[in-house]
């Protein structure tokens, strides 16, 4: 297998930026999942799944090392306020060196109808704002993907061929990089929601996932040895 994309999502639940090469750190992609807006009122940080509208905005990273987020309106985010009035709630970006503690977000157990009650709050990593520890790196193949549209998954990695599963409890070098391939990724809700550029609104997808995968698509790990990544890389696994 060999990387073909590689992708780095600045605010957690925004879009991200794909890019050609890219420092892999201890939390991960340098600069992925840096940042999280926080619903203030409520103190859960926000994601997709409570808060679908967010996959309509995007983050880059500018060159001093902070988030540029545009609008779907076109415009740039300038502050808390800003965002505050797209969203229609009070909420605060917030970097994760900041937080350390209460990273807390929310999940329907019903993802069928999402009823209210079915929402229930679960921990996130203590690192940057990954869902799970375990998961600070995710891979997935275009072999697994299928033609599935690829940006519903959200995987920092895309490689060629098929077979990550097969790496689960095993180490992987991606250029300079080593992860350690812990757990296959479960999904949840955010994977049937809409985004731009005419990806609609699909329940059916989380349903196949379940079907054919067992819950999880992809694959996900933590960092044992910090390095450079590029398009182009083997995956070794050892």
């Amino acid at each position: 297998m060999r990387v073909v994309e590689l992708w780095r999502y600045p605010v957690k639940s925004l879009q991200g930026e794909r890019v050609e090469e890219v420092e892999i750190g201890p939390r991960g992609l340098a600069g992925d999942r840096g940042w999280a807006i926080f619903d203030l009122d409520t103190g859960f940080g926000l994601t997709a799944r409570r808060a679908a509208e967010l996959l309509f905005a995007s983050a880059r990273l500018r060159p001093d090392g902070t988030p540029e987020i545009t609008l779907p309106d076109g415009s740039v985010a300038a502050d808390d306020a800003a965002l505050s009035a797209w969203l229609g709630r009070r909420v605060a970006l917030r970097a994760a060196a900041d937080v350390a503690g209460g990273r807390r977000y929310e999940n329907p157990s019903d993802t069928e109808t999402e009823a209210e009650e079915s929402w229930a709050p679960f921990d996130g990593s203590t690192g940057a704002f990954h869902d799970s520890g375990s998961a600070a790196v995710t891979v997935v193949s275009t072999g697994t993907l299928d033609g599935r549209e690829r940006r519903r998954f959200r995987a920092n990695v895309v490689v060629d061929g098929a077979g990550e599963d097969d790496l689960v409890g095993r180490t992987v070098r991606l250029g300079a990089a080593e992860l350690e391939i812990l757990v296959p990724v479960p999904r949840c809700v955010m994977v049937t929601r809409a985004q731009p550029g005419g990806v609609e609104i699909d329940r059916d997808v989380l349903r196949r996932i379940h079907r054919e995968h067992g819950g999880t698509l992809s694959v996900g790990g933590t960092v044992a040895r910090q390095g450079a990544v590029r398009v182009g890389d083997e995956v070794v696994p050892s």
